[in-house]
């Protein structure tokens, strides 16, 4: 007679599920980018130009054919060749255009249209092509992730020097807006996810970031921090208890966090409760009383003030405003 395998006696193993809220930047941009719109593909011919004023949002443009200026304020003008994508992470104005003479249109929002012809401007010149789009963001001070990177993130797909992955996606993006298929929407708007988080680690590896969340990437110990304070955004954290849980000194850890990214514990961990506070009124009927306990606060009146201190309006104009 066979006998049963002796696993089959045994205990199932737990499959231990990873939370994505345990891994700060994956939080951050789940949170706070909630609408990701991507516009048609552009077909530029010379002389062509496109102004965008400043915008809460984070822009990309990926050059598919061709080359364009891109010009945004408080930094110098990148000229962006076949196959590179430059991101403007922060809404700040900015010039698209052939040459410094072309005179640039001021561009706007339109509706929201099936048809997948690329959008067609400027002259009878030679032609660039373009695929644009951008991140909408829900914080209106904008995610502190996002503090001290640079106005202007360049990614090359050509360069050899540049984040791994780049050059996969960019082909994977060409690809795909090239020749569309069902669902492509859906395939840009997760490539645009990849290509935003490879601009993020570009600017770490670069040392273009100096201070701000994404800094601390480079920093396992706050890392950390900033991971189990977003895991776990209710508990009652306090400097002692980070300090002691990555492995530092109170003292150290406070001044090193503070220099990486540019508040202190306290003053993040009340910054993420509050986003997190944002995203459940944004996408969940729970009462505002339930909210405020899941991201810390015993009462109502306290997770109030501090809401309308972080988002300059309190936690129910907020959430209709969200609905309209």
């Amino acid at each position: 007679m066979r006998k049963t395998p002796k696993q089959l006696a045994e205990k199932p193993t737990p499959l231990e599920l990873r939370d994505p809220r345990g891994d700060a930047v994956a939080d951050v941009l789940g949170a706070s980018l909630i609408r990701h719109a991507l516009y048609n593909s552009i077909e530029a011919r010379v002389p062509w130009g496109l102004r965008m004023p400043r915008q809460n949002r984070a822009s990309f443009y990926l050059v598919a054919h061709g080359s364009a200026r891109l010009e945004v304020e408080g930094t110098r003008t990148r000229v962006l060749s076949t196959g590179d994508v430059g991101f403007v992470p922060h809404g700040t104005a900015h010039v698209l255009r052939d040459s410094a003479d072309s005179e640039p249109l001021p561009v706007r929002d339109g509706s929201y249209s099936l048809n997948g012809s690329p959008l067609r401007i400027g002259g009878r010149g030679a032609a660039t092509t373009l695929v644009a789009g951008f991140f909408e963001l829900s914080d209106g001070l904008g995610p502190v992730l996002l503090q001290g990177v640079p106005p202007l993130v360049v990614l090359s797909a050509s360069d050899p020097a540049s984040v791994p992955g780049v050059s996969a996606a960019v082909q994977f993006m060409l690809t795909e807006s090239a020749s569309p298929r069902p669902a492509s929407n859906i395939v840009l708007q997760r490539l645009a996810d990849v290509l935003f988080v490879l601009a993020l680690r570009a600017t770490v590896g670069e040392g273009t970031c100096q201070r701000g969340a994404i800094a601390a990437v480079s920093d396992p110990r706050i890392y950390e921090s900033l991971s189990l304070m977003h895991a776990r955004v209710a508990d009652p954290w306090t400097v002692d208890m980070l300090a002691r849980r990555v492995g530092m000194s109170r003292s150290g850890f406070a001044a090193r966090f503070t220099d990486l990214v540019g508040a202190s514990p306290l003053q993040y961990l009340a910054r993420r409760r509050i986003a997190r506070a944002a995203e459940l009124l944004r996408d969940t009927t729970e009462k505002v009383e339930t909210i405020a306990g899941r991201v810390g606060y015993e009462s109502v009146p306290a997770f109030s003030r501090a809401f309308k201190r972080w988002q300059g309006t309190g936690p129910a104009a907020f959430r209709k405003s969200m609905q309209s």
